[in-house]
């Protein structure tokens, strides 16, 4: 029986599915064979921490700590092209909108809009996601389309309602300038400018748009680091069942859902949960991020909540089922705020060339 079966078919656990692959027991089939035996043996044990591989670590919690970016990463040229780009209004169509148009690095990584805004004043239809630590979502849009952060850097500069550019136009106006093409030659070793390697160069940038928090210091052995009512809000986060789907060094970004796994949530009657049924079918998007979360209001992919603790009781009905008491509501915002973290000085910093506008 193929190894797919028997997941589907309750047999492995994740714990069984770790063991399995931290002590590579080959296994090719679900009956009771001498290896079968032995798999369970050891899925039934407590995996020792000594038995694992020195890069492997296992957390307490299901939260892991995020780790601020390199000090020489950030200043390779890679880097600073990437920034380049990601803030050259050159990408779009009529030289109006860049990527940090939508993504403003400085106010939370998005823009602070319902919908966004893009080329000819034209109204998006979803909500603009933050930019930042999105390097650790393992796939972008609120789809879950893009499989990379330079498969999504792709896609807007070539949207109608989005940058509105085509690609071919782009490359040929960024190619009559000297500048810039000395830098890709000096990060790709070529001067030939291709939409791939805009794409990676302002990817590579992306990456390094990480953003330690003072939960990040709590988790890190810290218990000053944040206040006794965050800590509380943190473990009622768990205890309500939020952490089902917000864990990970993202709290979130690493899987999709249904948005109204209990209740739909109709956007154009305040947020109001309804219940699900055959006419109103449940569509699946990604998990966003919680970090930095206090400071990139509005909420959802419809951008329709604009206060943390309303989208903390839509959220409590819609995902859980449940009436999150309106005290813990207010200390579970104590805990997200705590998610807010520092920008990375060389994002902020002046742009480098006269080349960009």
């Amino acid at each position: 029986m193929p190894l797919t079966d028997c997941v589907s078919r309750g047999r492995y656990r994740c714990r069984e599915l770790l063991v399995l692959t931290v002590l590579s027991i080959g296994l090719t089939a679900c009956n009771q064979s001498a290896d079968w035996t032995q798999f369970s043996n050891h899925a039934a044990r407590p995996t020792n921490y000594h038995d694992l591989k020195r890069e492997v670590v296992l957390y307490p919690e299901p939260v892991r700590a995020l780790q601020g970016p390199d000090s020489l990463r950030v200043k390779t040229v890679q880097v600073r092209l990437g920034k380049q780009l990601f803030h050259d209004k050159r990408l779009s169509g009529d030289g109006s909108l860049s990527c940090a148009s939508c993504h403003d690095i400085s106010k939370g990584g998005d823009d602070g809009r319902a919908t966004s805004v893009g080329i000819r004043g034209q109204m998006g239809s979803i909500n603009a996601p933050t930019v930042l630590n999105s390097g650790h979502n393992f796939r972008q849009f609120w789809d879950g389309r893009a499989t990379s952060l330079a498969h999504q850097a792709l896609g807007p500069v070539a949207n109608p309602m989005e940058m509105g550019a085509h690609w071919t136009d782009v490359v040929e106006r960024l190619s009559s300038d000297e500048v810039l093409l000395d830098l890709f030659d000096e990060a790709f070793g070529t001067r030939k400018i291709e939409s791939a390697l805009i794409a990676e160069a302002i990817a590579t940038f992306e990456r390094t748009l990480v953003t330690p928090a003072p939960f990040d210091r709590y988790l890190n052995g810290n218990r000053a680091a944040i206040s006794p009512e965050a800590v509380q809000g943190y473990a009622l986060f768990k205890e309500y069942g939020c952490i089902a789907c917000h864990q990970g060094v993202n709290l979130g970004g690493n899987l999709m859902q249904y948005f109204g796994a209990f209740h739909m949530i109709d956007a154009d009657e305040g947020g109001q949960a309804r219940g699900r049924s055959s006419d109103h079918p449940t569509p699946v998007y990604k998990v966003p991020t919680l970090r930095n979360i206090a400071v990139t209001a509005p909420y959802f992919h419809t951008g329709s909540v604009s206060t943390l603790s309303d989208a903390v009781r839509v959220m409590g009905a819609a995902q859980l089922g449940r009436i999150i008491d309106e005290a813990d509501i207010a200390l579970i915002v104590v805990f997200l705020e705590s998610l807010t973290g520092e920008i990375p000085e060389h994002a902020l910093a002046p742009l480098q060339t006269s080349s960009v506008e």
